[in-house]
């Protein structure tokens, strides 16, 4: 009975212990991700005479750099797209009372039109003065993300810069079998995590390319902004990013007439087809590829399981647990079976017996070695 008790305090202080410290084992998994992401890049300059520590630096100061590239940019492209529609809503709203009354028989008075909108305005100015009395608030969490974020960048650089002395350190508690076993699962992560999003950077930077291109001769504003969001959002959101990317290049595009807006639309589909059946094969081939529905309920799953943070590790978590599952689990030679034969574009037609029994391999044979075994 008394170990009984203290097995039940034990577990009972280990989840109040878990659930206090839930915000820095957050920051700690994620900083490992990064670590594992970057690690390929690190090693990379470590092996051609960079130290190791300056490695880590180069690389976690450009992958910071890309980051505010790509939010400073979309800043821009937000703040004069917001002005843009405030200064065209007058005379979109006069076309669009216009259009109503013609159509459907009305005789809405746009000055009328215009109390109503001053009545918004006046709303609007309640709401944005009750968000400026909350802007404690505001500030506190603003301190509060930069706090988590450079508390994640410290955590990143130590575990990559000391990585070989980490593992070394984990390792010399472990028996020489354990060992082996983690350093290959360890080395399995590395390679896939950071090929993985290495892979994906590839494909967002070919496909801002090509979108710029394509806005540029379609005399799209903010050209460059709205490739550089298609090609990360596509790339990086599994299965619905590349809806939420081409949804604003088209709807920007659409301010300008309808005929931009849907020579981008089907660029957009043919890119994304192009990408799909020969872009993207050729380049995961050579370090992982996921499965979109896979992807897509490896985001679920990680949003469900920690928010916003467990979203952003779902992938590169898929993808490591993917190549395990690749390594660790054993395959067998699959029978033949009609079920399992994927017939695409072309309806099948009866065949003669004969035919049938000569065109499918054998899988086995029996003990005589002439009848095929299905």
């Amino acid at each position: 009975m008394i170990l009984a008790i203290w097995i039940v305090i034990v577990f009972g202080v280990a989840g109040w212990m878990l659930l206090q410290l839930r915000g820095l084992l957050i920051l700690l998994l994620i900083s490992l991700f990064l670590a594992l992401a970057l690690e390929p890049a690190v090693n990379w300059l470590n092996q051609r005479g960079w130290p190791r520590g300056l490695a880590t630096a180069v690389v976690l100061l450009g992958a910071f750099g890309v980051f505010l590239l790509f939010v400073s940019v979309l800043g821009s492209m937000l703040i004069g797209q917001v002005l843009d529609f405030v200064n065209q809503l007058p005379a979109m709203s006069r076309a669009l009372l216009r259009w109503v009354n013609a159509t459907f028989n009305t005789s809405f008075d746009p000055v009328l039109l215009l109390d109503e909108i001053s009545d918004l305005s006046g709303t609007l100015e309640r709401y944005a003065s009750s968000a400026a009395e909350n802007a404690l608030a505001a500030g506190t969490t603003v301190l509060t993300l930069v706090f988590n974020g450079l508390a994640i960048a410290l955590f990143t650089f130590y575990l990559t810069a000391d990585g070989p002395k980490f593992r070394r350190t984990l390792c010399s508690v472990l028996p020489p079998r354990t060992q082996s076993e983690v350093l290959r699962a360890w080395e399995i992560a590395i390679s896939k995590t950071g090929g993985y999003i290495y892979s994906r950077a590839l494909l967002a930077l070919i496909s801002t390319g090509a979108h710029y291109v394509a806005l540029l001769v379609l005399d799209v504003p903010y050209a460059f902004a709205l490739a550089l969001w298609i090609g990360v959002i596509s790339q990086f959101i599994p299965t619905v990013g590349t809806f939420i990317g081409g949804a604003l290049p088209v709807l920007v595009a659409l301010l300008q007439g309808p005929f931009d807006a849907m020579w981008l639309l089907i660029f957009i589909t043919l890119y994304q087809q192009f990408e799909n059946y020969l872009l993207q094969p050729r380049i995961t081939a050579r370090t992982l590829d996921m499965h979109p529905a896979v992807a897509f309920g490896s985001v679920i799953a990680g949003a469900a399981i920690l928010g916003a943070p467990g979203a952003l590790l779902a992938l590169p978590v898929g993808a490591s647990l993917q190549a395990f599952l690749g390594v660790y689990i054993k395959r067998y030679e699959v029978a033949e079976h009609p079920l399992l034969d994927a017939v695409e574009g072309v309806e099948e037609t009866e065949e003669p017996a004969e035919e049938k029994t000569a065109q499918r391999p054998a899988v086995a044979t029996g003990s005589g070695g002439n009848d095929p075994v299905e």
